[in-house]
């Protein structure tokens, strides 16, 4: 990932929301809907177009700190790169 795509800020695309059922958080998105928990909703918590890409690898790698950092944010950009292909994210640059 360049730079420039660690600095873009994600953010829900439109139609898509975040949203809580019955304890369970949930991404909601036309026509499907995604159960978060875990590492994926601390990511879908902070796309919220402050954060940048950068920032949000580096306060998960904090939370995650047992973890490999580079393990960590090859998780977070594979997570990011399949909500925008499933049309969840955008990026503002």
């Amino acid at each position: 990932m360049t730079a420039r795509e660690l600095s873009s800020r994600p953010r829900l695309a439109p139609g898509c929301r975040l949203s809580e059922n019955n304890q369970q958080r949930i991404l909601q998105m036309p026509e499907r809907a995604l159960r978060l928990n875990g590492p994926s909703l601390e990511i879908v918590q902070r796309c919220d177009g402050k954060h940048t890409v950068q920032q949000i690898v580096s306060e998960l790698q904090q939370i995650y700190s047992k973890a490999q950092a580079q393990k960590v944010e090859e998780d977070i950009l594979g997570y990011l790169a399949l909500l925008q292909k499933e049309r969840a994210l955008d990026f503002e640059v």
